[in-house]
C-alpha cells in the first residue's frame, strides 16, 4: 500500500543475471560489471545514527516504567561521537529533551511512529557512485504481527528527505534488522523472514537474490536456516544471530548451556555459518558469542543477544548487557578480543529487551558518503 506521503518509484531492471551453475543457496551470483551500489559494512564510518523516541506501552506490556530513561542513556552514550537524528513527534518532545537533558549532539526530529525499532523501517542507507542512496523497503510490522503501522511504514522517506538524500522505493518487504554485509558484496540472511510469505508471497530466491543485487550491490547471499532465537517475533532477523565484526570474522549467537531446549537450533546456525565461511573467499572465521541464561517475563521468553550491538564506525562498539554479570563481560571480552583497538562498551538493555529488541533494532545508522 502506499502512502500518499511516500510516492512509488518504478523499480529498475535488474542489473544482472543468475548462473544457473550455481547454487541459489549459498554460493555467488555475480554481476558482469561493477555495480553501481554498495551496501557498506558496520564499521565504516558514520554519519549519524536515527532513533525514535519510545512511547508505544504495548511493546512493554506491563513494564513500560524506566524504558524512556533507557532510550535517553542510549542516545547520550551514542552521541558522544556520533550525531544523533531522534524521532519525536510534538507531544512526546518535551519529555525527550528532559530525559536527555542538554547534548549539542542530538537532533529531535518532528516525525510521528508507531513504534521505537526503527533499524526495520528506517531506510538502508548504500552507497552510489559518489553519494549515499536511501532505499526505502515496504514495511507490514513483520508480516503484519501489529497494528497500526502505517506512521513507521512511511517514516522511511521522511527520513530520507531530512536528510536531504535520494530515496528509492522498493516493494520488496524487508526490515533492516534481516540484512548483514561485509561491505564487500556478501549479505547474511535467515530464510525464515525473507522469504515469509505474509512478507513477499509469490517472490521466489532468486528473484530476492536480484533485487538485492539491484538495490544494495550484493553478489553473494548466506541463506541460513537454522534455528530462532526463543521469543524473537521477526521471524530470524541476522542481527540476533550473527554479525560481521569484520570481513574475515563473524560471531554466532549460541546458548552457553548446551542443555537449553534452543542450543540446537542455535547450533545449527553455527554449522551452517561455518561451512559457509569455508567456501566463501575471503574465508570467515566463525566464532561462538554465548548468550546469557534464558529469561522470561509473564511467562514469554524475552529474546537476549550480544549479536544485537550498534557500531558506530571503526572505533566504537556499543554491546547490550542483560544484568548478568558473568555472561555479560564474557561476550565483551570476545568482542575486545576480535576488536584491538575498538573501544567496546556495554549499554544496559534488560528492560529494552522485553520489547523484543535490543540496540541494533532501536537505531538506523547513516553511513558517511564514500571517501
Amino acid at each position: 500500500m502506499t502512502s500518499p506521503d511516500r510516492p512509488a518509484e518504478t523499480p529498475e531492471p535488474p542489473e544482472f543475471s543468475p548462473d544457473p551453475e550455481v547454487s541459489p543457496d549459498q554460493r555467488a551470483r555475480r554481476s558482469p560489471a561493477r555495480p553501481q551500489r554498495r551496501f557498506p559494512a558496520n564499521w565504516e564510518p558514520c554519519e549519524a545514527v536515527w532513533l525514535a523516541w519510545p512511547h508505544n506501552h504495548d511493546t512493554w506490556p506491563g513494564h513500560f516504567d524506566g524504558i524512556p530513561e533507557a532510550f535517553a542513556h542510549f542516545a547520550r552514550t551514542v552521541a558522544q561521537s556520533t550525531p544523533v537524528r531522534l524521532l519525536a513527534a510534538r507531544d512526546l518532545a518535551d519529555e525527550a529533551r528532559r530525559l536527555i537533558g542538554k547534548m549539542q549532539n542530538i537532533e529531535l526530529i518532528d516525525v510521528p511512529t508507531n513504534d521505537c525499532w526503527i533499524r526495520d523501517y528506517g531506510p538502508t542507507f548504500v552507497h552510489e557512485n559518489d553519494s549515499v542512496l536511501a532505499i526505502d523497503w515496504n514495511f507490514n510490522a513483520w508480516g503484519g504481527k501489529y497494528y497500526p503501522y502505517d506512521l513507521d511504514r512511511d517514516a522511511g522517506h521522511r527520513i530520507a528527505k531530512v536528510a536531504g538524500l535520494r530515496c528509492l522505493r522498493t516493494e520488496l518487504t524487508v526490515e533492516g534488522g534481516a540484512l548483514e554485509t561485509d561491505g564487500g558484496g556478501r549479505l547474511m540472511v535467515h530464510s525464515a523472514c525473507i522469504l515469509d510469505p505474509d512478507r513477499n508471497a509469490g517472490i521466489s530466491k532468486d528473484e530476492i537474490a536480484q533485487q538485492f543485487h539491484q538495490f544494495l550491490g550484493i553478489t553473494e547471499i548466506a541463506w541460513i536456516d537454522g534455528g530462532l532465537l526463543p521469543g524473537d517475533d521477526t521471524d530470524g532477523h541476522i542481527d540476533q544471530l550473527a554479525r560481521f565484526v569484520d570481513r574475515e570474522n563473524v560471531v554466532v549467537a549460541v546458548a552457553a548451556d548446551p542443555t537449553v531446549p534452543f542450543s540446537g537450533e542455535l547450533e545449527a546456525n553455527y554449522r551452517q555459518i561455518r561451512v559457509w565461511g569455508r567456501e566463501t573467499s575471503p574465508a570467515v572465521t566463525v566464532h561462538r558469542l554465548p548468550g546469557p541464561p534464558p529469561r522470561q517475563i509473564n511467562g514469554q521468553n524475552v529474546p537476549q543477544s550480544y549479536c544485537n550491538f550498534l557500531r558506530l564506525g571503526p572505533d566504537r562498539i556499543l554491546v547490550p548487557t542483560f544484568a548478568h554479570r558473568s555472561s555479560d563481560q564474557q561476550a565483551l571480552g570476545i568482542l575486545r578480543d576480535l576488536c584491538p583497538g575498538v573501544s567496546i562498551e556495554g549499554v544496559p538493555c534488560e528492560k529494552i529487551a522485553w520489547g523484543l529488541g535490543a540496540l541494533h533494532c532501536a537505531s538506523c545508522h547513516q553511513v558517511a558518503p564514500p571517501q
